[in-house]
């Protein structure tokens, strides 16, 4: 399946700012079952963009533009072709050994709430890592209520993340809520995980349904990374297109960045994913 994703940024600034800086995480790589066929990158104003790698092999692009700026825009198009791996990441840049994603982050940190979850599925499970796997995504599912506001391409940009304890204790959250919440769950059954952050497109092409999303990948011997989707309940699919990861929504944020001077500033987000 071939995706067209059109992502556009919009920073308004009052009263103008004197420059910015912000680290794009915006350009998929290619690895099985995902290849680019176009992708880039427009920036109104014209501003400076540097491509570099980070830590974790994701592509980056720091943008730095100059003051007074009353309004930024950030443009990305481009065409992915998908195949369906049942959720299976091969051919990808892997910088580190998969024992780094047992660290735990602010965001990641599971309390005993979490652990004792993720214990019970342990013992459901007969300990088979798979099952276990699994058993996360699929209670997650059930249980926690995706918060369909969240993040909704039409309307302005996602809000802060919330840290796995609050949001398992809400029994509420948005993607990368859910990604944070699992991420925690199988750190405290002793396997590495790691976020992922990216686009999906939904089927059903509902109102405010294309967005940026967030889902979590573990490493099972054997098979490697795996990705797992706790909002939808379901593996990644050919309807999901892998931008970045990190150890939580922090490390793999889409854009991140500083502005110079004071002064309040807005974002508005329109994410459309097209067939």
């Amino acid at each position: 399946m071939r995706l067209r994703i059109a992502h556009s940024s919009v920073y308004r600034y009052d009263p103008p700012t004197g420059g910015v800086i912000q680290v794009l995480r915006l350009t998929p790589r290619n690895h099985e079952g995902q290849y680019v066929q176009r992708w880039h990158i427009d920036v109104v104003p014209d501003a400076r963009l540097a491509a570099h790698e980070d830590a974790f092999g994701n592509i980056t692009h720091v943008l730095t533009a100059d003051g007074p700026l009353e309004e930024l825009r950030v443009e990305v198009d481009g065409d992915v072709e998908m195949q369906n791996t049942h959720g299976v990441v091969r051919g990808t840049v892997e910088r580190f050994p998969p024992s780094l994603f047992l660290r735990d982050t602010a965001l990641t940190q599971p309390d005993p709430a979490i652990r004792t979850f993720a214990a019970m599925i342990r013992d459901a499970s007969g300990g088979v890592l798979l099952a276990e796997l699994h058993g996360l995504l699929d209670r997650l599912f059930e249980d926690i209520a995706g918060d369909s506001a969240s993040g909704a391409g039409a309307a302005a940009a996602s809000p802060a993340p919330v840290n796995a304890i609050d949001a398992f204790a809400r029994k509420r959250g948005a993607p990368k809520d859910l990604a944070h919440i699992f991420i925690g769950a199988a750190h405290s059954l002793g396997i590495p995980a790691r976020y992922v952050g990216g686009y999906h497109r939904h089927a059903d092409k509902r109102a405010g349904a294309d967005k940026s999303h967030a889902w979590a990948e573990a490493y099972v011997p054997d098979l490697g990374w795996v990705g797992f989707d706790p909002s939808n309940g379901c593996c990644p699919t050919d309807a999901h297109v892998r931008i970045a990861i990190g150890l939580d929504s922090l490390g793999a944020a889409a854009m991140r960045g500083t502005r110079l001077g004071v002064g309040a500033e807005t974002l508005a987000v329109a994410i459309k994913v097209d067939q």
